[in-house]
Order: C-alpha cells, then structure tokens, then sequence
C-alpha cells in the first residue's frame, strides 16, 4: 500500500460545523473554538463564512470573530465567499484566503442558490480576478458529488466537469463533498479516478458527510487512490439543510485516530482537539458526535 506519509486536515466545524445551528452563538464562544483548534495543531480552520444574514444568520459576525483570533504563524485562517460582495467583505476581515462552491447536481444548486450551475460558476468569475489581483488564494467545493438528495446518482463525468471549470478559473485546490454521505468506497474510488484525468490528484481533497456510516471509509478508500487532503468537523458538528436526514461532517477526532493508526503525519494532538470539540459542545448543550472523543473521554472517567 502506498499511503500518504503526511496528511492535512482542514477543519471546517467554525462555519460548516455551527452555520445550521438554531440557537445564537456567541463571537467569543467562536472565537474560542478557533483559539482551541490552533492550538490543537490544525493548520487548516475555516473560520467563518461572508453571506448574507438573511440566508445564514449563525455567520453573521465571522467579520469579528477574524478580529478577535489569534491568528498563530504558519496556519491559515480560511473564509466562505460565495461572491464578489462576500470576497470584498472577507478581505476588509483581513482574511488570507476564501473559498468558494458549486453543485455537480443542477436540483441541488436551484434549491441550495436559486442558479444553475453554469450561473453560479459565472458569478466566480469578478471574485476569482478581484482574488488574483489581491494575492488571495481560492479553494473550490464541489457538493453533491457521490449522490444528491434531489436527483439522486451523480454522474462521476458530470464532477469532473464541475471540478475542472473551478481549476481552471484558478482555485488551487477542489475539494469534492459527499453532501449527504451516500457515497461508498467503491464508488468513491471509480470518482476519484475519473475526476483524477483532469486534475492532478495531489490538488484534490476529500469532504465527507456520516449519514450513513461510510465517512471512515472513504477517507480511507481516498488514501489509497493518493488524496491527502481532508475536511472534518471536531466533535462531528454540521449538517446541509437543503439535505433531508443529512448528518454531520465526519468528526475530525475519528479521521485522526484513523490517520494515527496508519502511521500518517498530521501534526494534530487528540488531547487538546477532544477538548475543543467538547467544549463547543457543551456551549451549544449537544452530545459529541465524535465516537473517538466520547471513548477517550469515557475511559478518563471509569
């Protein structure tokens, strides 16, 4: 097996993690959760993200959660732009690098952001040169891309063609998202290696949803196709509201205990990531979602 020897996570559960969450949370209860994950090891964290409050009200402070991290050297500090106005607002925050979505389903783009997909990759166009003019790097989401809660299979061509429209508008990196965690290893594999023929692998990266059971495993299927890239959400928080039924992202506690039994790099301490994700969870008054966090923690206690 050739396994990646080093692997980086990209942590997401400040804006996927807590944008469904109905009740208010608080800048500083999220600016500690980024304050934590630094200092667990993430080198990745997706902070917030810069759309209108009428569509996600949870993001409307990501402006002052930038303000108020410590942004540690050597970790980049993330934002969600869906559009010009969003880039020019993440930038005023002083953010360092946005990212940006699209749908390889049409139903799910007309529900998820009333456009095709065609459209909604029209509207990149002024962020992407407005990015390239101010040295802002942009990674690219691509959702729906192992099934879609509207249309059902995905055609693996059809991500393919999404993926490469992003790379070649100049997003760095394509990260491909089991929205609602149908995807299985099989399937996973046949995807990657047809996406694998117009973007080099090593831009690649994996976001998978839970829902049923087969984040683990795909992540470890995305491994042995050469992906060393992965999205995860400490404690497991996060969901897709245009997604019925759809769980949260795979808990980055699971993804590093699986990563630290193959023997991959990561740079991540599980003691202080556990804490992290147990602390947020306490604010919000909800379980862990980590089966590798409520382990650990149970074993501390017996």
């Amino acid at each position: 097996m050739n396994l990646p020897k080093q692997v980086r996570l990209v942590e997401v559960g400040p804006r996927d993690g807590l944008q469904n969450e109905k009740q208010p949370i608080s800048v500083a209860d999220k600016v500690r959760l980024v304050d934590d994950l630094s200092a667990a090891g993430l080198g990745y964290i997706e902070v917030g993200s810069f759309v209108s409050p009428k569509w996600v009200p949870q993001m409307a402070g990501s402006a002052e959660v930038f303000a108020q991290i410590q942004q540690l050297p050597g970790i980049t500090y993330a934002a969600l732009a869906p559009n010009l106005k969003g880039f020019e607002a993440a930038l005023e925050a002083g953010v360092k690098e946005v990212a940006v979505f699209a749908a390889a389903s049409e139903a799910f783009s007309q529900k998820n952001i009333n456009c095709s997909i065609g459209e909604s990759l029209e509207r990149f166009v002024p962020l992407m040169d407005a990015a390239q003019q101010q040295g802002i790097r942009v990674r690219g989401y691509v959702s729906c891309v192992l099934g879609c809660p509207y249309e059902g299979e995905v055609a693996p061509a059809q991500v393919a063609s999404v993926a490469k429209a992003l790379y070649a508008m100049g997003c760095y990196e394509i990260s491909l998202g089991d929205t609602i965690g149908t995807g299985t290893p099989g399937k996973t594999r046949h995807l990657l290696n047809v996406v694998g023929r117009e973007i080099p692998r090593h831009l690649l990266a994996g976001h998978f949803h839970d829902t049923y059971g087969q984040a683990l495993a795909n992540i470890y299927a995305s491994l042995l196709e050469g992906i060393s890239v992965f999205d995860s959400s400490v404690s497991g928080l996060g969901g897709c509201p245009y997604a019925k039924g759809a769980s949260g992202n795979v808990a980055t506690e699971d993804v590093l205990y699986l990563l630290n039994g193959l023997g991959i790099e990561t740079g991540i301490d599980m003691d202080k990531l556990i804490a992290a994700g147990q602390r947020i969870c306490t604010v919000l008054g909800k379980g862990n979602g980590s089966r590798v966090a409520r382990a650990l923690l149970q074993a501390t206690t017996d």
